[in-house]
């Protein structure tokens, strides 16, 4: 591992507007002052159709799922901004999941197991998402991703980015700023010596 950790930065949303795209380019712009080097990326980029055992058999991995799983095992940790669908994941990120965790031939999937994540979500209403963000830490901790404490729900997301993208309340910022923080640092402390 170099000296900068690799932190692998998405949103669980395709909406080309989404809050969680906003809160995940800001917090990939932190990531460098918190001593990582991180790549944002978009799920839209990694298309994979909605899972099916089936479809699985018959053709294997989608495209989609390999490329994003390459990422994944690339990186040395990743955030995640998810955004809340009534109250729990959304169903992007839950197929990126699925997809992702399945052996590709004869090669296990290792792309979630042992990774170090950070999760924060955006929303428009007060809770900013954090009802959301239980189901996806237990989703995580049940595949063997390890779940830093820290995390953001950004709330009234709709009125809380400047026109630079940036978290304009100063007290949200420093949050977000923690929440990478913690997560650059667990990953360095986890892969010393590696």
């Amino acid at each position: 591992m170099s000296n900068a950790p690799k932190i692998l930065v998405f949103a669980g949303s395709a909406r080309a507007g989404s809050f969680n795209k906003r809160l995940a380019a800001a917090a990939a712009g932190v990531a460098g002052a918190a001593g990582a080097s991180a790549t944002l990326t978009d799920l839209r980029d990694h298309e994979m159709p909605l899972y099916d055992g089936d479809l699985e058999r018959d053709a294997g991995l989608p495209p989609g799922a390999r490329s994003f799983r390459a990422l994944l095992e690339a990186h040395d940790g990743m955030l995640i901004a998810s955004p809340e669908y009534n109250s729990s994941i959304s169903p992007l990120l839950k197929n990126t999941i699925d997809w992702c965790t399945r052996p590709d031939g004869d090669k296990p999937s290792i792309a979630f197991g042992g990774q170090i994540a950070a999760l924060v979500a955006a929303s428009p209403g007060r809770l900013g998402g954090l009802r959301g963000l239980v189901h996806v830490r237990a989703i995580l901790q049940n595949i063997g991703v390890m779940v830093v404490p820290k995390q953001l729900a950004l709330s009234h997301a709709d009125k809380a980015f400047d026109e630079q993208g940036n978290i304009a309340d100063s007290g949200q910022r420093a949050a977000l700023e923690q929440v990478v923080r913690s997560l650059v640092e667990t990953v360095k402390r986890m892969t010393a010596g590696s």
